[in-house]
């Protein structure tokens, strides 16, 4: 029976048979059958291939006549004998005589076989040494790089299960070599993105094309804790004659590199987080923007809820003795959530007072100035991070799993601390967490401290100067008055900026506005001297050119400072208003019926200037006139002319008529600006 006529399966879908391989093919093994006698009655192919005999050249022929040198066939005669008389078999390398004439050292197995009438033959199975020490090398060296390589290695079959892992891969996997044989990808490492490995590994097998250095995450089970990293490289297995025999898989450990990038990562947005924050915190000048500023950086880069809270007594500067564990008092002053939660109703809102016991965690944070970490938040922990019991069952539901407190230091003293916890972020905070935090607090606690600080002297400074402006009458005889004080609104400075009105002999009224320039304690300083000279040249009935020369010598003698007046005194009995200018913005004359003019008034030179002569102008006031006087803050702005702005501040006194403290409010909040950085004083008249 011919193979051509080998009968089909009945089945049409049975299996197509497997392919042979190529390895004999490689090899070129040799078959030769030699009868008793020692004559030569097979020869194969593979045989003329090996000895250079074709089977004319040698069948019926003796192979020892053949084959062999003559100084070797005593020794092949008598291994041919004990063959054929014992049976057993023989294997080893022996030198055959090639047709060229060299000698080939062959690689032998022979065996002694039956027919079916019972006549003996001896096969002998050869191949070329050399060629066999070639494949046997590279077979113990892939061995060897197989079981002794440090990276992975697998062989898949066409179906994409496992028919070989080596000793590495079975660390990396966390399982046996035997438990991968004949499962899948799914089966095997579930800790893989299976579907994406699948998908390269067929396209490779169906374009034969590798694909290197694949990256890949997981957590094995041999340390589901912790996320590792691998490089996979995909081939396809082919042999000689180019069948598909499935793939290969190199597996690289690259979880210390990862880690490392990823640190390297985390690292430049601390950085950048660290350097927005030196641009983002502290802009103004202002405790409480300041600790809003310090909120939104750190949600939700560090942390899902964050809290700055200060202490009562530091925010303001109160000197208290206090136990060490005792309570403290804070004040909550920004309160910032990355996401809607129900921790933000169990913080303190800002602008509340809470006092938290000494056993709490805030107030041990205050207490040591020294960072305080819960990496992992349990029912025990909560009670000494919320408020009360209702805070912490807050708490819970919104998942705070980490806690961190750090506090704020500026200049060696504790302000109060930067509250953060976690919810929706998994990660619990570590010490580089803490190392950010506390570089964050400690920014902004500086700020903090030099607003604080600011806004000390500020109420300083602005008490002092409301101390030293007058409390004067709305009424003196013939004249109806209002007036306003304002400090500059974009830096919130108090100035040297005033305004006095004297009473004098004879019911007349002296109204004064001056400018002392520059801001702080200094020039409120600056400004009561003058207004107390003001009040001691008016009581001698001076005139106000005499007047404004006085105080022109007594500012000579002051450092550094100018200063702009405007001094007017009225009789109600004459309507007779004099005034004198030294360098002072002009007043404003509104009068029922008629456009609101500025007084053309010599504008004189500043106090302070010295040798300079004041000239005095006298205008009549009648009943219901409306005269002005303001400090150049009033219209003076950055982005604007000076005359605009007096003609707007004219625009703003049509209706004489209007109550005195409407007016004032009018001009203010008419010709005032956010960004206006100096103070004004406004003294507004009505003649009677």
């Amino acid at each position: 029976m011919t193979v051509d006529s080998l009968p089909a399966d009945d089945d049409e879908h049975s299996p197509e048979p497997p392919r042979p391989t190529g390895l004999l093919d490689v090899l070129s093994v040799a078959a030769v059958a030699l009868d008793t006698t020692g004559r030569i009655v097979f020869w194969t192919p593979q045989a003329e291939e090996l000895f250079g005999y074709t089977a004319e050249d040698v069948l019926g022929k003796y192979a020892a006549q053949m084959l062999i040198r003559p100084e070797h066939v005593q020794a092949v005669v008598g291994l041919f004998t004990e063959v054929l008389e014992t049976g057993r078999g023989w294997a080893g390398a022996f030198p055959i005589l090639h047709k060229d004439g060299s000698s080939r050292l062959t690689e032998f197995r022979t065996m002694r076989l039956l027919d079916d009438v019972g006549d003996v033959y001896a096969l002998g199975i050869a191949a070329d040494h050399s060629r066999l020490q070639r494949v046997e090398t590279d077979l113990a060296l892939c061995e060897r790089l197989i079981n002794q390589s440090p990276i992975g290695l697998a062989l898949l079959d066409p179906e994409l299960r496992y028919l070989l892992v080596n000793p590495a891969l079975e660390r990396i996997d966390g399982m046996p070599a035997e438990e991968h044989i004949g499962k899948s990808l799914a089966e095997a490492v579930p800790f893989l993105d299976v579907n994406t490995v699948e998908s390269a590994l067929r396209q490779v097998l169906t374009t034969g094309i590798p694909l290197l250095d694949q990256y890949h995450v997981g957590r094995p089970p041999v340390d589901p804790d912790h996320e590792h990293a691998w490089s996979l490289s995909l081939y396809r297995l082919e042999d000689h004659g180019g069948r598909v025999l499935g793939a290969a898989a190199s597996v690289v450990d690259v979880t210390e590199r990862h880690h490392a990038a990823a640190e390297a990562d985390r690292a430049r947005r601390r950085l950048a987080l660290i350097a927005d924050a030196s641009t983002r915190v502290g802009t103004t000048l202002e405790v409480e923007q300041t600790a809003r500023e310090l909120a939104d950086i750190c949600a939700p880069v560090l942390a899902d809820v964050v809290a700055v809270d200060v202490l009562d007594y530091a925010l303001a500067f109160r000197r208290v003795r206090r136990p060490e564990n005792g309570p403290e008092l804070f004040r909550a002053l920004a309160l910032k959530a990355a996401h809607p939660t129900v921790a933000l109703r169990a913080a303190d809102p800002p602008g509340d007072l809470a006092a938290y016991d000494g056993d709490r965690l805030v107030t041990l944070c205050v207490h040591t100035g020294r960072p305080v970490l819960v990496r992992h938040v349990g029912a025990r922990d909560l009670p000494r991070i919320a408020r009360d019991a209702e805070a912490g069952a807050l708490l819970a539901r919104a998942g705070v799993h980490s806690y961190l407190a750090v506090p704020l230091i500026a200049h060696g003293e504790v302000l109060g601390a930067l509250d953060l916890k976690r919810t929706r972020n998994p990660l619990p905070f570590d010490d580089d967490d803490v190392v950010l935090a506390g570089e964050l607090a400690g920014r902004a606690a500086v700020a903090i401290d030099n607003a604080r600080w600011f806004q000390s002297v500020r109420n300083t400074a602005l008490t002092l100067q409301r101390s030293l402006l007058p409390d004067h009458s709305p009424h003196h005889t013939g004249l109806e008055l209002a007036s306003r004080y304002q400090p500059a609104q974009a830096t919130s400075e108090v100035g040297g900026d005033w305004y006095d009105v004297i009473p004098l002999a004879g019911d007349k009224t002296a109204l004064v506005v001056g400018d002392v320039m520059g801001n702080g304690i200094d020039a409120a300083a600056t400004m009561g001297r003058l207004r107390t000279a003001t009040c001691a040249y008016a009581d001698l009935d001076l005139e106000p050119a005499a007047v404004l020369q006085h105080l022109d010598k007594i500012t000579c003698d002051l450092e550094h400072y100018i200063v702009t007046c405007l001094y007017a005194v009225f009789d109600p009995h004459t309507g007779r208003c004099t005034l004198a200018n030294a360098g002072h913005m002009p007043p404003a004359l509104a009068r029922p019926g008629r456009p609101a003019v500025l007084l053309d008034l010599p504008p004189g030179a500043p106090l302070g200037v010295g040798g300079i002569a004041f000239e005095a102008t006298t205008t009549e006031l009648v009943p219901d006139d409306l005269l002005v006087l303001y400090t150049d803050g009033l219209v003076e702005t950055r982005q604007h002319p000076i005359d605009d702005r007096l003609a707007v501040l004219l625009g703003f006194l049509d209706e004489p008529a209007r109550p005195l403290e409407q007016t004032c409010d009018l001009l203010l909040y008419g010709l005032r600006h956010p960004d206006d950085h100096d103070d004004v004083a406004l003294l507004v008249a009505r003649a009677l």
